[in-house]
């Protein structure tokens, strides 16, 4: 079923858009909403029809007309009939009103605000002066504001609008990314789009409401914008910068099936995986620059280190590699994510092989780490060709090393069958559930590569996960190899267990390999940049999509 559906989206082709549709009732986008196969909406003055479901519902790369699969999803119908309004406002001026306010010069009215001077009011704020208000602020200057202050012309707000010119937060209510509403004398910015998330209890950078200060207390002293308005051409966000995944969580632990945060409640930790560090590691792929883009645009709680032992890796310099990796934990820390060790043993499969190596390895990275909250070691990668009882027996020599040095930390055992539970190699988790490594704070691996492993992975993956404590440390959206065709809707189906299970995930790779499963595009190492969304290949824009939902 899967690939003829991306044989669906590949193949599927638009006549060309009809001019001048009616729009007259019908509702606009609203982002990650819930959409049924015909469903019409309206988007940037455009019709379009809903053609997949489960791909329109996701936002992103699929928005309508815009996102880069967008014609996937949607069914272009054509550009809306001048002066039609579509979402209940008045239209006086020839432009159209698709959100419920007053479009009287011309311009686009999308979010319910009064646009009087031919630029765009997409979030329900004032535009008198040909700028772009995306926000619900007022923008006088011609600048953008997209954080919910006040500018007129350059000032500086430190807090916000009052309370009068901002809608009350209300549970049965969609919100856009960039919306600022009052609660409680409070007001929150969505960080993308939410329905029925309570913004007291789901605030924070790396939630999906920003806090923006008190709603009373809006100034403008006449400088930059650092709160929550316009600085000039752009709002740069808000919200305590000190609250990351680390601060928020502390030390980490397993109960019962679950990752827990220090007080003990069930997370879900989302990540990307390094390439080889002896390939894209330090100063290459991994820089200040990217893992920057890593923490705080792309809003990753995790980075795992994948330092393989073999393939010019740690037997070539292990004191060289140790070094890396230290500076590496350092890195992620210093930007509150969590940093999960990965000894990258893959050939041989038999992680015995390389025992004398993993203790000297373990010994020196847990001596020079054990103050550390963040640290999550895995000890063995991908076992393969061996038997499970095998890999519990390593188990049994390395967990003791890394305990009596870090007591704390929680550790990640491979499974056979290169990570599959032993399904790879037609054999069952309930291998493991018969032969559980004996230590607590301990949880099992599984990887898989969307376009290969099928729906009976998916079952054992359910399966397993309801009596061991899983933590997936590898995934693509391609083959087992890394390469070929994206095969989201496979990926999306495993997200979707995973995120119902509040199993912790990190996909592999940050680098620019010209393999379609490194998320950047070649050459982007090399020159440092640009760590945005356009350097990004397909994959990367899907995975990073789904890390900041």
């Amino acid at each position: 079923m899967k690939k003829s559906l991306i044989a669906l989206g590949v193949a599927m082709t638009f006549s060309q858009p009809v001019l001048a549709v009616d729009c007259s009732g019908i509702e606009a986008y609203q982002g990650k909403g819930e959409y049924t196969k015909d469903q019409q909406v309206t988007h940037q003055s455009n019709k379009f029809q809903c053609t997949v479901p489960g791909w329109c519902a996701l936002d992103g790369p699929y928005e309508p007309g815009v996102g880069w699969a967008s014609s996937n999803a949607w069914q272009d119908l054509g550009v809306c009939d001048a002066g039609t309004d579509t979402g209940g406002g008045t239209d006086t001026g020839g432009g159209t009103d698709t959100g419920g306010g007053t479009d009287t010069g011309g311009g686009t009215d999308t979010g319910g605000g009064t646009d009087t001077g031919g630029g765009t009011d997409t979030g329900g704020g004032t535009d008198t002066g040909g700028g772009t208000d995306s926000g619900g602020g007022t923008d006088t200057g011609g600048g953008t504001d997209t954080g919910g202050g006040t500018d007129t012309g350059g000032g500086t707000d430190t807090a916000g609008p009052s309370c009068d010119a901002t809608e009350d937060w209300q549970a049965n209510v969609a919100y856009g990314s960039g919306t600022v509403i009052d609660y409680q004398g409070e007001l929150y910015q969505a960080n993308w789009w939410t329905k029925g998330a309570n913004p007291e209890q789901n605030s924070g950078p790396w939630q999906v409401w920003s806090k923006q200060g008190s709603c009373s207390t809006g100034t403008d002293t006449g400088g930059g914008d650092t709160g929550g308005g316009d600085t000039g051409g752009g709002d740069t966000g808000g919200g305590n910068t000190t609250d990351t995944p680390v601060t928020i969580n502390g030390q980490l632990s397993v109960c019962g099936t679950k990752l827990c945060n220090e007080k003990q409640q069930p997370i879900q930790l989302k990540g990307m995986s390094s390439h080889g560090l002896q390939w894209y590691g330090w100063n290459n792929c991994l820089t200040e620059k990217s893992l920057d883009a890593l923490a705080k645009d792309w809003q990753a709680d995790v980075l795992r280190i994948s330092l393989y032992v073999q393939e010019g890796g740690y037997e070539t310099d292990p004191q060289g590699y140790t070094e890396q990796v230290n500076r590496l934990i350092a890195e992620a820390a210093e930007r509150g994510m969590y940093a999960l060790v990965d000894w990258h043993q893959l050939d041989p499969g038999d992680p015995n092989y390389n025992l004398t190596n993993a203790k000297r390895f373990f010994t020196d990275i847990a001596n020079a780490n054990k103050d550390r909250n963040n640290i999550i070691y895995d000890i063995a990668n991908e076992p393969n060709k061996v038997s499970w009882d095998r890999i519990q027996s390593y188990s049994t020599e390395i967990i003791p090393v890394i305990r009596a040095i870090d007591p704390d930390a929680v550790v990640l055992v491979g499974t056979h069958g290169w990570a599959s539970l032993g399904v790879s190699d037609g054999a069952s988790y309930q291998d493991i559930v018969n032969n559980p490594v004996p230590f607590d704070n301990v949880m099992y691996t599984f990887h898989f590569y969307a376009a290969s492993h099928d729906d009976y992975y998916r079952q054992q993956l359910t399966a397993a996960s309801e009596v061991l404590p899983l933590f997936v440390t590898e995934f693509g959206t391609q083959t087992y190899t890394g390469d070929g065709n994206n095969d989201f809707v496979s990926a999306q189906a495993y997200l979707d267990i995973l995120n119902n299970k509040q199993i912790s995930w990190v996909n592999w790779n940050y680098s620019d390999d010209f393999r379609s499963g490194a998320v950047w595009q070649q050459s982007t190492c090399r020159n440092d940049g640009p760590w945005t969304e356009a350097s990004l290949k397909p994959a990367g824009k899907w995975v990073r999509e789904q890390m900041r939902k």
